[in-house]
């Protein structure tokens, strides 16, 4: 993979897994513990004596990892432990995050799109193992084998034979393409693994998965998720995404260092054209009784005519959604501290990671969008659930965090400070980022010039699956423009011979590219292709699976 564990954005939980499987700690301290800590709600639970110090902690983490605002919610034997906020909203504002501040939370929304799908097939309007073109008779993979073999099940595990973030730039940053025309797409997106073979982490099938629901419900993916699942649930705070934000509602502010270096806002984004796979904002409030529901083997605390609880869905349906269907190697920690986090097992189930720590099972999924990054986790086997909701990039927050808490009560004699083992972890990261570009810095011909004069680039190239992009000449300078993607526009400078550097205007992206233009015989430009500048860039930005053609001017294609 090719982005680091501790800064995350859209693909979170693939990136951050090995901060499931391995993460510094030593050996942790013995020494005696406070009693309990009251939650001064006298109808919950107190907390662990291990969090006694739990809001001293969780400010040391926000300091560390530069997060002005977080939000933690922890659940146990169907009841809400604590629920609060800590730090700030936005920086440079006085509003502080609470219980029922709205975050986007990304990537956990996938678990919410597998329950919808188990539903429908609870009420007979699907089964998971029916074939994608049974539901949708016009999809396609760029592999024929794969178009006809796809099931349902298919699109929540990961295991499509598409490579890492494979067409994510349909909709990464916000395009103009609909969810249909990113859908119709993936028949270019070209496949690089064998079908069912492995594990690579995707967002593009959930788009399939949302326009199966919505056809299989004859609902929008945002009505029946409202309907379905929010509103029996009791999630009267969530929202499908950024669109449905009003003025003066409580909703953190993301934010991203832009250069990898200056921490600053980031305008929120609204996800349209793939819900399925990120779009939900909301709260530890509201996340707190999703905990509890999933918890409960998806028994709602309601109960019906017949006095038994009502279900949002079957335990069969939890059973399928949390099975291991696509087995995850086990890496190694990326430093020695890291290894008491390396679990027995690792794979994903439909829309969730399973893994252990201490003995038991863990069910979990992270997320991760422009400037907030999200962690919730459950112990089965202890009815315990933990959220960690954060507004500024930093995996290793939202995990230091999760440990702690999952240690009060898997480890109550033992107490780690995750924080500083991540620190030590996210340190020894970007040292090997600039390492890599050093290398780079090292192996470049400084003396040597491009090819052609910079006219000679100006043009539209085309992508079979994402389309047009366009050079042109402005001031002297080659510009460069992503035709579906308004953040997608940046400065081309000479790097060596016919390389050049992408400078994105929007700083925030930290997604600079590199674009390398290939000629033939005579001097003509063949083809041009890009891959990221630093291995800290979010996988998303998965420039590497580009082939981009000239386009003879007058010349009709994919984007008319």
């Amino acid at each position: 993979m090719t982005r680091p564990v501790f800064s995350t954005r859209l693909a979170a939980a693939c990136a951050l897994l090995f901060a499931a499987t391995g993460v510094l700690a030593q050996a942790p301290a013995q020494r005696p513990l406070p009693p309990p800590v009251s939650t001064g709600d006298t109808a919950r639970p107190m907390l662990p004596a291990q969090l006694a110090d739990f809001g001293a902690y969780v400010d040391s983490a926000r300091k560390t990892f530069d997060v002005p605002g977080i939000a933690v919610a922890i659940v146990k034997d169907g009841r809400v432990v604590m629920e609060q906020g800590f730090g700030l909203r936005e920086l440079g504002k006085a509003d502080k995050v609470d219980a029922r501040t709205l975050f986007a939370i990304a990537s956990n929304t996938k678990a919410f799109t597998a329950a919808a799908l188990q539903q429908l097939a609870e009420q007979g309007k699907l089964n998971m193992d029916d074939r994608v073109v049974d539901h949708l008779p016009w999809f396609r993979m760029s592999d024929a084998y794969v178009t006809h073999e796809m099931r349902i099940r298919d699109l929540l595990a990961h295991r499509s034979g598409l490579s890492l973030g494979a067409g994510d730039l349909l909709y990464w940053p916000p395009t103009s393409y609909t969810t249909k025309e990113v859908v119709e797409r993936l028949a270019k997106v070209p496949i690089k693994n064998g079908f069912r073979s492995g594990y690579a982490y995707d967002n593009i099938l959930f788009a399939v998965a949302t326009l199966v629901i919505e056809q299989a419900s004859g609902q929008s993916y945002a009505d029946y998720v409202r309907e379905h699942i929010f509103k029996p649930v009791g999630m009267d705070e969530s929202l499908i995404d950024k669109t449905y934000l009003k003025p003066g509602m409580d909703v953190a502010t993301g934010h991203a260092k832009a250069d990898f270096k200056d921490l600053k806002p980031v305008p929120p984004m609204a996800w349209l054209n793939d819900p399925g796979a990120g779009g939900i904002y909301s709260s530890v409030h509201d996340l707190a009784k999703w905990m509890n529901v999933q918890l409960a083997g998806g028994a709602l605390p309601t109960t019906g005519a017949n006095g038994k609880p009502q279900r949002l869905f079957s335990e069969q349906s939890q059973h399928e959604m949390w099975s291991v269907l696509t087995p995850i190697k086990v890496g190694k920690p990326p430093i020695p501290e890291l290894a008491p986090l390396t679990p027995q097992f690792s794979g994903y189930g439909e829309s969730w990671f399973l893994s252990d720590y201490q003995g038991k099972k863990l069910v979990w999924h992270t997320g991760g969008w422009p400037g907030m990054v999200s962690r919730l986790t459950l112990v089965p086997q202890l009815k315990l659930g933990v959220v960690v909701l954060t507004n500024a990039e930093s995996g290793a927050a939202f995990n230091a965090i999760t440990y702690r808490v999952l240690d009060a009560y898997l480890t109550p004699d033992k107490q780690t400070d995750w924080v500083a083992v991540y620190d030590k972890a996210v340190k020894k990261a970007q040292a090997k980022a600039d390492d890599s570009f050093a290398k780079h810095e090292a192996a470049r011909a400084k003396a040597s010039k491009p090819s052609l004069p910079l006219a000679g680039y100006v043009g539209t190239y085309r992508d079979p699956w994402y389309g047009d992009i366009a050079i042109s000449q402005e001031g002297g300078k080659l510009r460069l423009r992503f035709s579906h993607t308004p953040q997608l526009v940046g400065t081309m400078s000479p790097w060596q011979h016919d390389s050049f550097t992408v400078r994105w205007d929007d700083r925030t992206l930290n997604a600079d590219a590199f674009i390398t233009f290939a000629l033939d015989q005579d001097g003509h430009i063949r083809e041009a292709r890009m891959e990221p500048i630093s291995p800290m860039t979010d996988f998303s930005f998965d420039f590497q699976d580009l082939r981009l053609a000239p386009v003879e001017k007058g010349a009709k294609g994919s984007d008319d």
